[in-house]
């Protein structure tokens, strides 16, 4: 073992979390659903939607055997879709292929969607205690100070290199163990703003600290302008409900129930088309803005008040009205649910 491992493993013992909801009863399908969660996600965010989500679905045959609406109803709120969306079609790879057991080899967790590199070593390492480097991005930012490995990750040569140290660093023993710890390290002590040197317990041959430049690693992802895409969206109520449609499965909140996306000279056409309404009610309201990781989305909600267009307008499998009160058919996105929530307290909306 490592001196840098070691070190990494004692202060683990004494500072690291050991009690995480995920770290209790550990199965591979357990430590899988918190992995995914994690991906470009803090752990305190995950935490309620882990609990919740276990509480539904307690093992691989529920998951796989759930609609999935009923999946991203229980992921809503956490972003990512396609996680949640990748999380379901595993699951059924793993009942189909693997007679619902979660796989043990490196190579048939990789082929499994939505499931990279180390994704894969971590469930591995932490389930199952085989030695299986990671490199996530709190495990990225450690290594890259420690090392003094400049660049930007997303880098080809920078990410091998970090690999290589990566490789160099996992312990053939307590596997388990130091994965968590080198992830916590990161997490909680080499964080990406204020990092808490004092209390590193590789501080002493610390590359970046030693030239004083811990900030300048990991290098920042090289600056583009973020586009500003519009959407109009058509909030249509009838007798106190909304006429949500369902998503196409692939791209943003694919799969998810939403308003229906227009472009803004088509309302009232899209009103004589689906309420069968020739003099709708409209209102604009202001537009709500959505940041997305690659760009930014400005939505204009419309307001369409047409009572009786609920009775006229038949439900199908991808599209239903929704009383005000009730739960969605699915998953909802955050700033359609923003607006769901404002439709509820505007009385002139919900009263005739």
């Amino acid at each position: 073992m490592t001196d840098f491992a070691r070190r990494v493993l004692g202060w683990y013992d004494s500072y690291g979390r050991k009690d995480l909801p995920w770290q209790r009863d550990v199965t591979a399908y357990r430590v899988w659903v918190s992995e995914i969660m994690l991906q470009q996600t803090q752990v305190q965010t995950v935490i309620p939607y882990y609990e919740r989500f276990m509480r539904r679905f307690d093992d691989i045959e529920s998951l796989a055997d759930a609609p999935l609406d009923d999946v991203l109803r229980h992921w809503a709120g956490l972003g990512y879709y396609a996680r949640a969306r990748n999380l379901h079609a595993a699951a059924r790879i793993i009942v189909d292929r693997h007679a619902g057991r979660f796989p043990d080899t490196f190579e048939d967790v990789l082929a499994l969607p939505g499931i990279g590199r180390s994704t894969s070593g971590a469930i591995l390492a932490l389930a199952a205690g085989q030695r299986h480097a990671i490199l996530d991005g709190n495990v990225k930012r450690v290594l890259a100070r420690h090392e003094a490995i400049a660049g930007w990750p997303g880098k080809a040569s920078v990410a091998k290199a970090l690999w290589a140290s990566a490789e160099r660093y996992t312990p053939q023993a307590r596997v388990a163990d130091y994965t968590q710890a080198i992830m916590d390290l990161g997490a909680t002590v080499c964080t990406r703003s204020t990092p808490r040197c004092d209390r590193c317990p590789v501080r002493e041959d610390c590359g970046a600290r030693h030239e004083g430049a811990v900030d300048a690693y990991p290098g920042r992802k090289p600056r583009k302008t973020r586009p500003l895409r519009e959407t109009t969206m058509v909030l249509a109520v009838s007798d106190d409900a909304v006429y949500l449609e369902r998503r196409p499965a692939a791209g943003i909140w694919g799969g998810l129930w939403s308003f229906p996306e227009i472009g803004h000279d088509d309302v009232e056409d899209w009103c004589r088309r689906k309420l069968r309404s020739a003099q709708p009610q409209l209102e604009t309201w202001e537009l709500l803005r959505h940041s997305f990781s690659h760009y930014d989305l400005d939505i204009r909600p419309v307001l369409v008040r047409a009572d009786g267009a609920s009775s006229k307008v038949a439900d199908c499998q991808n599209s239903a009205w929704t009383k005000l009160g009730e739960d969605p058919p699915g998953g909802i996105a955050a700033p359609v649910q923003k607006l769901i929530d404002r439709l509820k307290t505007e009385t002139h909306v919900t009263k005739s």
